[in-house]
């Protein structure tokens, strides 16, 4: 039996994947060349989940109201706060694991935010989503008032559902709950008085 390969001109078979993988490239390219070039000023998703600051337009958030970014792959909330609700947070200082949040200052809260609101605006709080317990996402309880799973007491804030932590509406733990430190505050600055950059904090 003949080899039907006699005769044949060998490929380098490292050559052939190069080749391969550069017409593969040149077709992408051309493919991408027809998208808006204002996508190009998006954070692709790979980008996002390394660190990317991703911008936040907080134009349409009215007070009492709380919006969410996802930064590095965790919810970001953005929530604009009452007078009302600003005014109580120092009363609440008392029943805080940590008021101040000096635990970990820098690394749950950055210098622009050790402060009684946690923020750079006093009405605008950002903070990242995640329980500082097992990484569960806590829910919204802004409503005050006795509620399940909620002291009689309660000024508004938000509740793990896990394990029962509770936290103000500066993201602060109260005291002998199961997470050990306050809401952990991204770097986050002002681009202007309506958009917000989270991952990024030069300006603040």
């Amino acid at each position: 039996m003949s080899d039907s390969t006699a005769g044949r001109p060998r490929i380098d078979t490292s050559k052939r994947t190069w080749l391969i993988a550069s017409g593969c490239a040149g077709v992408v390219g051309g493919v991408a060349t027809a998208v808006p070039f204002v996508s190009s000023f998006e954070p692709s998703e790979k980008a996002k989940a390394a660190g990317a600051p991703v911008e936040a337009d907080i134009s349409g958030l009215q007070v009492g109201q709380k919006m969410t970014v996802e930064w590095r792959g965790k919810p970001v909330w953005i929530l604009k706060r009452s007078a009302e609700q600003i005014a109580e947070l120092p009363k609440l200082d008392p029943q805080l694991a940590d008021p101040e949040s000096k635990r970990h200052p820098d690394e749950f809260t950055p210098k622009y935010a050790q402060n009684e609101t946690r923020s750079i605006k006093p009405e605008v709080l950002v903070v990242v989503g995640i329980c500082t317990h097992l990484g569960c996402s806590p829910g919204d309880r802004f409503q005050p008032g006795p509620q399940p799973s909620l002291p009689d007491d309660w000024e508004g804030g938000f509740l793990c559902p896990c394990h029962g932590s509770t936290f103000d509406l500066a993201g602060r733990v109260f005291k002998n709950k199961p997470a050990p430190d306050n809401l952990p505050v991204p770097p986050h600055m002002y681009l202007s008085d309506t958009r917000l950059l989270i991952g990024e904090d030069k300006k603040a």
